[in-house]
């Protein structure tokens, strides 16, 4: 081969691996503004499609998928988990949340009490959540929950934590647990009556009322039971103490990392408890 002939060849593998690197690099892509995410949501599709999510799936979960806005402001301003401990629990309503968790624990006694001989979690920490979560149950968001997690997934803040979760949404709807109108939650993607990630859902939604699903938005048993078997899970030790320096706190720190948000479910349950 003449020198001009392997100049010409050596350019053109050049070119070439600058092309797969470009390409490469445009699917790994972050952004954070609406410009580069239907480019990136298209990548996302191809590279789900060859990681072994079905076509169905990725079509029904996200076609006409848009940057969701709301949920990059409700990531942006959460200010509430900067308060101090007493502020926390003023703002979102400690008294309040007791007074109906003592309420609600003694309604679900039989339930409350065939959970806790199952996983060992006490009454007070679960009312506590759910009250926290969700106002028991009342408001548990009404956000599409594709949306939020690939908007997350696409900015640059927390991308691989939120493709995770983006995956696993495909992947409940894959296993036909969900479909992407029923995944209707929190800000984040936070789904049911004690607001799972989809991540969560997967691992740790059990059946609590014995109809052979894991529904954790219309179940009431199903949502409290799976909440006590992510605990059990995260460390939860029966009849170990709840409190900041015992044991089972460490289990509360898996559920919500704010120190704030932790303090105060320790604080609730043990109110209800009592």
């Amino acid at each position: 081969m003449g020198m001009v002939h392997r100049v010409l060849l050596i350019c053109l593998l050049t070119f070439c691996f600058a092309i797969l690197f470009n390409h490469q690099t445009r699917a790994q892509s972050c952004g954070n503004t609406a410009e580069g995410f239907p480019a990136w949501l298209e990548d996302f599709k191809r590279e789900a499609r060859a990681n072994g999510i079905s076509q169905r799936t990725i079509e029904r979960s996200l076609t006409d998928v848009r940057y969701a806005r709301k949920t990059i402001r409700a990531d942006r301003g959460q200010k509430s988990f900067r308060l101090s401990l007493d502020q926390f629990m003023k703002k979102r309503g400690a008294d309040t949340i007791v007074k109906r968790g003592r309420k609600l624990k003694d309604e679900n006694a039989s339930l409350l009490s065939r959970i806790e001989r199952r996983y060992g979690v006490p009454p007070g920490i679960l009312m506590a959540i759910w009250g926290m979560e969700t106002g028991f149950g009342r408001f548990s968001g009404n956000q599409p929950v594709i949306p939020a997690v690939a908007t997350l997934a696409y900015d640059c803040r927390r991308s691989d934590f939120f493709k995770r979760e983006l995956y696993a949404a495909l992947e409940l709807v894959e296993r036909r647990i969900l479909t992407p109108e029923q995944m209707r939650g929190a800000g984040h993607g936070e789904i049911g009556q004690t607001q799972f990630l989809p991540s969560s859902y997967l691992k740790y939604a059990v059946d609590g009322d014995g109809d052979g699903k894991k529904n954790l938005i219309a179940s009431r048993p199903d949502a409290l039971a799976s909440t006590a078997n992510f605990l059990l899970a995260h460390g939860w030790r029966r009849g170990a103490g709840y409190q900041p320096g015992e044991p089972n706190f460490a289990a509360i720190k898996g559920w919500n990392a704010a120190s704030v948000y932790q303090q105060a479910i320790a604080i609730i349950a043990a109110r209800i408890d009592s």
